[in-house]
């Protein structure tokens, strides 16, 4: 399946920050406002609350390169929030970019394989999806050990910006245009009187020539 590669490597990336975002702000709250992880849970909450007010409120289709670009971008500056109001309000920014960022990547993998393998193409991304799932926690983690808790909002943010990045130049590829219906008819009706005006000049008799 062409093409297919760049998508699950998009789906992939797309999973892994929105499961370190969610392993960040866990750390974030314990770590660096020393409070508990019911305090964590009720960030997680809002961040949930985000996700299932995403898809209503931003019905409209986006680029799937934009959305993962403005999840990256919002994810970040979470990391500065000093108390956990603050970072409820901060992820449900991007709680809100979840749900149409998955629903998107997803709407391309659909769009862009043909429908013979639709099939194999969607069980391939939800393969995808899964090892981002697995993957963004542990990201999440080494990037807050190796530095600060806000570093797993950095880590998140970056993976967010990467796929967005992949996204954008697989949509600068422009593939061969293909000749249109039209042009196509055009050019079958003239090889036919084309045809057909070289068989009457065979056939015809040679003093009407």
């Amino acid at each position: 399946m062409p093409g297919m590669t760049p998508l699950l490597g998009i789906s992939l990336l797309a999973r892994a920050a929105i499961t370190a975002d969610v392993m960040a702000l866990t750390m974030y709250v314990v770590l660096a406002l020393d409070m508990s992880y019911a305090a964590a849970g009720a960030v997680a909450a809002a961040l949930t609350a985000g996700i299932a007010l995403g898809g209503p409120l931003l019905p409209r289709p986006m680029p799937t390169w934009l959305l993962l670009g403005l999840l990256g971008l919002v994810t970040i500056p979470a990391g500065l929030a000093h108390d956990w109001p603050w970072l409820c309000v901060a992820v449900i920014g991007a709680g809100l970019l979840t749900a149409p960022t998955l629903s998107t990547v997803s709407d391309a993998v659909s769009r862009l394989t043909p429908a013979s393998v639709r099939g194999e193409a969607t069980g391939l991304q939800s393969s995808a999806l899964s090892a981002g799932f697995a993957l963004g926690s542990p990201v999440a983690g080494v990037a807050i050990d190796a530095s600060v808790p806000a570093g797993g909002f950095a880590a998140a943010g970056l993976a967010g910006l990467l796929a967005a990045l992949t996204g954008y130049l697989l949509s600068r590829r422009s593939p061969a245009a293909a000749p249109s219906p039209s042009s196509s008819s055009q050019a079958t009706g003239c090889g036919t009187v084309t045809m057909i005006k070289m068989r009457s000049a065979v056939t015809a008799p040679r003093g009407r020539r």
